[in-house]
């Protein structure tokens, strides 16, 4: 998905000295990815079976985290402005680092940047096509496998990878690049949790 021209400031935004310039620049990248995310997974939760494996939250929406892509100096800003939060544990054949950051009310964001900006990972790629903005869109589900079947033999979406695979902090995740208006395409992100975290 290719940012818009506003989405910078937005993003600065987030390293702002200031408690709620930062909140007010999370709670507007986050209700960009998530009003997307809305219109594109409408029809999937009309299908009873796949609405049965995503979490749910109290508007009835899957669990939403809107993924950021920011160059390694904006991150390293970001991160110590909101209190130096743990680095996820990114499976190293994914040459990312990704923080978490949470604001309220239920805004979920996902940091992310390469540790390599001239390499060739997901995150690197994108930087180097689109510069920084919306990466990717998760929805958090409790079988990512059932449900990669089910887009794939419902919904004609094939998964970008053949099977599921692992994600941040022992998550097991598939992608579609799914089509959106006017001929875009958008990364959504299916994470199932760790083992150790359901039903919590």
């Amino acid at each position: 998905m290719s940012p818009s021209d506003d989405i910078a400031p937005l993003i600065r935004g987030l390293a702002d000295a200031d408690p709620v310039r930062r909140e007010h620049a999370a709670a507007e990248l986050f209700r960009r990815g998530s009003e997307l995310a809305r219109t594109l997974a409408a029809k999937w939760l009309a299908d009873p079976q796949l609405a049965r494996l995503f979490v749910l939250d109290d508007s009835h929406f899957p669990e939403t985290t809107v993924g950021l892509a920011v160059q390694p100096q904006n991150f390293d800003r970001i991160r110590a402005s909101n209190g130096s939060p743990r680095l996820a544990d990114v499976p190293p054949d994914q040459d990312a680092r990704e923080i978490e950051l949470h604001f309220h009310p239920r805004v979920r964001l996902d940091i992310l940047t390469s540790n390599q900006p001239d390499g060739s990972g997901a995150i690197a790629r994108y930087l180097q096509k689109f510069g920084e903005g919306i990466q990717q869109i998760e929805l958090l589900t409790l079988d990512v496998g059932r449900a990669t079947d089910i887009l794939r033999e419902r919904f004609d979406l094939e998964p970008i990878y053949p099977q599921t695979r692992a994600g941040a902090d022992g998550t097991r995740v598939n992608f579609f690049l799914v089509p959106a208006p006017p001929g875009k395409k958008v990364l959504i992100e299916f994470v199932e949790a760790a083992a150790k975290s359901k039903g919590k």
